[in-house]
């Protein structure tokens, strides 16, 4: 963030024990190096807080695909079961159709066997 090199550090701290004095030296150093690490720990906090809320919306968004996911899922599987259960169906008609006219025919061939036996013994 800033960039001090080493002989500026040097600088500052002669021209802070000529205006601080040797004396409060030390205790003014403890106070800003406790000032310092407060600041320190609280943007670590803050980036944390960011991250997080980062996070909980990455977390959020997926949640919102998986479930557009899940319900475009069901409802694939849902046409396709209905459209299974109507192609059924439309067999279960066919077949029955297909029963209808077989037996339609056998009982047409009945009454023209019958019909026949029943001719037969007239004509004979």
């Amino acid at each position: 963030m800033f960039d001090v090199s080493f002989s500026e550090l040097i600088v500052i701290a002669v021209v802070a024990l000529i205006v601080i004095g040797p004396e409060k030296l030390p205790k003014v150093a403890r106070t800003l190096g406790a000032l310092t690490g407060r600041m320190q720990r609280y943007v670590a906090e803050v980036k944390e807080e960011v991250n997080r809320e980062v996070r909980f919306q990455e977390l959020q968004q997926l949640q919102q695909e998986i479930q557009s996911t899940v319900t475009q899922t069901q409802a694939n599987v849902q046409q396709k079961a209905d459209l299974l259960t109507q192609d059924l169906l439309d067999f279960d008609v066919q077949e029955d159709v297909s029963a209808n006219a077989k037996a339609s025919i056998k009982l047409k061939e009945e009454k023209s066997v019958q019909a026949s036996a029943i001719e037969s013994p007239v004509k004979g």
